[in-house]
């Protein structure tokens, strides 16, 4: 029997989908500066890195962004996964509260 509803075009997925790629943007530019101004801080103070090759520079550039985007977008989505717990556990205990008043009211309407 096919499903009604695809599990990757739901909002949520799709929420967790943008804030993952927030966290990647923001991560990478953050990682990424650092690794800039170390890198300069390096070919200022040692003469091994300025020996390095252009392309192993950059490698250890880009390397420092993926891996800044990488924590930022992992840090990111357990935090909207945990807000998104919290909102569906207020929501039960929100429908408990109204069903236990829903039968208070009925009970004390037989009396």
């Amino acid at each position: 029997m096919p499903r009604h509803t695809d599990p990757l075009k739901n909002d949520e997925a799709s929420e967790a989908s943008w804030e993952a790629a927030k966290g990647l943007v923001s991560g990478g530019l953050k990682w990424g500066a650092v690794a800039a101004v170390l890198g300069g801080i390096s070919h200022k103070m040692y003469p091994l890195y300025r020996g390095l090759t252009v392309q192993f520079k950059v490698y250890i550039q880009a390397s420092a962004m993926i891996m800044g985007g990488m924590i930022e977008a992992d840090s990111r989505l357990r935090i909207y996964e945990n807000r998104m717990r919290l909102q569906r556990r207020m929501l039960q205990d929100q429908a408990k509260w109204e069903r236990y008043e829903r039968e208070f009211l009925e009970s004390d309407r037989g009396k």
